[in-house]
């Protein structure tokens, strides 16, 4: 399963979680990969494709970062995916 993660940095900053980062990498659990991310212009937000097949192991990553950023999750399909399923 694929999810748009779309994080916003308490305090409007990233620093915390930049520094957090760089001293523990994204501390992704077994069973979860990250296939891009992408910062905001501004730096108030990061928008991450996640992959898992336990949503569980997709928690236990938040639970690692909710101290630093508010987050919300998007379960999402590939165009191809999407459009392959469709009846339209």
């Amino acid at each position: 399963m694929l999810f748009m993660v779309i994080e916003r940095f308490r305090g409007g900053s990233p620093d915390a979680v930049g520094d957090r980062f760089k001293r523990l990498g994204r501390m992704l659990p077994e069973g979860v990969t990250c296939h891009a991310s992408w910062m905001e212009s501004g730096g108030e937000r990061c928008f991450q494709i996640m992959e898992t097949s336990s949503p569980a192991a997709l928690r236990s990553w938040l639970a690692r970062w909710e101290d630093l950023v508010n987050f919300e999750i998007v379960p999402v399909v590939t165009s191809a995916e999407f459009w392959s399923e469709s009846k339209a």
